[in-house]
């Protein structure tokens, strides 16, 4: 046996004399005991190894290269579910980017919002690609989340051809486009906090009702926000109850990362009502955005009232920013309830409360003393009537 071996540091794999004069499986063999020899004894480093290519077998490399591919191919995500467990019963919700149905997942009762974004053809690639970006985003905020007052995230699939669709009918199918994506979350059977107020419109609701939801909603947007995540759409639409009446916050399709530099966060994103100035006018923001739309929330559940009924779309955002309009509170509302609106929903965002403070207020308030709002049929006008001032 002889070895041989080029000027600088590399090595050739020694080669056996007449190995032509071999059958190819012995030489191969002589090849793999060689170098066994000498990587045993130190000789050989497979770092400055060089091959002879006829002696490579490339059959053999393709094989394991494709089972590689295959691998990474069909590697998930630990959020990524099985679709095969999934039963879709009824359609509960409908929106512009898709529906949320009632359904059955690996025996127990979920909720699942299936975003298709239009039909297709009406998205670009591009659009298309952002969207499917912006969904891998609501799920990536929202599989890490654990707090008793948001949603339970259970899984989400960036697929949906296995999915079978109840239509009208009874009947399953799949008219989903192929873009179309899904997210698996907790059912809870108390429908929308919005739902749940548009129900106690007439009747109103007590304090000790009040203090609870609006601390249950505090809480969770300060867990939120300890976690740097805005979600920037806060509204009591997007608030969930359970059968105990316990609020949980949903819908992360527009929650983000919370931007190290608030001029990275821009755009008028939210729902017209619930909107800070400084989101409506297209100014950098940060967490207390979410801040102000707690305050709008916070009026809404003591008056089981929309805000700014009595003005189109087009007149709100003037009045917000320009005039510092804000929905007039009852002269029954409690003192402390009244300072806890006024200081989150406030022009500037830097003199509105961090929610951790906003929790503390809320739990030192005293619902012994009452301060509900007067239902409809027990109104007087000498004890019950909205202020005239339409400012903060």
């Amino acid at each position: 046996m002889e070895s041989k071996s080029n000027e600088g540091d590399e090595s050739v794999i020694p080669v056996a004399e007449n190995s032509s004069d071999k059958p190819a499986e012995q030489a191969k063999g002589d090849q793999k005991r060689s170098l066994s020899n000498l990587t045993d004894s130190g000789n050989l480093s497979t770092k400055n190894m060089m091959f002879r290519a006829d002696m490579i077998d490339f059959k053999n490399w393709d094989i394991h290269l494709e089972k590689h591919r295959d691998l990474n191919a069909t590697k998930k995500e630990d959020w990524e579910i099985d679709l095969a467990k999934l039963d879709l019963k009824h359609n509960i919700a409908h929106g512009t980017y898709g529906s949320v149905y009632k359904a059955v997942y690996d025996g127990r009762d979920v909720a699942v919002k299936v975003l298709d974004w239009g039909e297709d053809g009406m998205a670009t690639e591009a659009e298309t690609a952002a969207l499917r970006s912006s969904f891998r985003q609501e799920v990536a905020v929202w599989h890490k989340l654990d707090h008793p007052n948001v949603t339970k995230f259970i899984g989400a699939s960036m697929g949906t051809s296995n999915l079978l669709i109840p239509t009208n009918s009874g009947n399953l199918g799949n008219s989903l486009p192929s873009r179309a994506c899904c997210v698996i979350v907790e059912y809870l059977a108390g429908g929308t906090l919005k739902n749940y107020l548009i129900r106690n419109r007439k009747r109103k609701l007590a304090i000790k009702v009040v203090i609870r939801l609006a601390l249950d909603l505090s809480r969770g947007l300060s867990y939120l926000h300890s976690r740097k995540i805005v979600h920037r759409d806060v509204k009591t639409e997007n608030m969930l109850l359970d059968t105990s009446g316990t609020l949980k916050i949903a819908d992360f399709g527009v929650a983000r990362v919370e931007a190290q530099n608030p001029r990275d966060m821009t755009g008028e994103t939210g729902t017209l009502g619930y909107m800070a100035p400084e989101v409506f006018d297209g100014k950098p923001y940060n967490r207390k955005c979410d801040v102000y739309s707690f305050g709008i929330c916070l009026w809404e559940i003591y008056c089981c009232d929309m805000p700014y009924h009595d003005l189109s779309f087009a007149d709100v955002s003037s009045a917000v920013v320009i005039e510092g309009t804000r929905p007039d509170i009852p002269r029954c509302c409690p003192p402390s309830l009244v300072s806890i609106m006024r200081k989150c929903w406030d022009r500037e965002p830097n003199k509105r409360p961090d929610m951790d403070e906003v929790v503390r207020l809320l739990e030192a308030f005293d619902t012994t003393k009452g301060g509900g709002m007067i239902p409809d049929d027990q109104v007087v006008q000498s004890c019950f009537c909205f202020g005239p001032s339409r400012g903060p």
